[in-house]
């Protein structure tokens, strides 16, 4: 495996990593969407790059999600997958991280997240173990 996929594998295990540790507390359900976002753009770029893709400087995850399927199409959640992404595509102050709609998400909004961004790790790792073996 490529080296700057494995930094963007790393970065984005760190991002679940600190998701776990705050999983269920309602003042941080923002933490928790933001950081699902971040590790969900990192999956998806490790595997454009391992891929031998040309790798945008972008952070729309239905983007990136574009070229992810050219090389493989996981059958993710779009809806889904567009709620997350506008957690980031939303957020330019302080104020503003991990909103979804304005207001920060539920308990249950947020372990969404957190499942999803997890099926995401376990799908793009096996892609990527598939890829490195060929």
């Amino acid at each position: 495996m490529k080296k700057t996929v494995e930094a963007w594998i790393e970065f984005a295990d760190t991002d679940l990593l600190a998701v776990s540790e705050i999983l269920g507390r309602p003042e941080l359900t923002n933490i928790v969407a933001f950081h699902c976002q971040q590790a969900i753009e990192k999956y998806f770029k490790a595997l454009i790059l391992e891929a031998g893709k040309t790798l945008s400087k972008i952070h729309n995850l239905l983007t990136l999600y574009g070229t992810v399927k050219e090389i493989m199409d996981f059958g993710f959640d779009e809806n889904l997958l567009a709620t997350v992404n506008d957690v980031y595509l939303d957020s330019r102050y302080p104020g503003e991280v991990g909103l979804v709609d304005g207001v920060k998400p539920t308990v249950e909004l947020a372990d969404s997240f957190f499942l999803f961004a997890k099926e995401v790790e376990a799908k793009i790792k096996d892609a990527l173990d598939k890829l490195h073996q060929n």
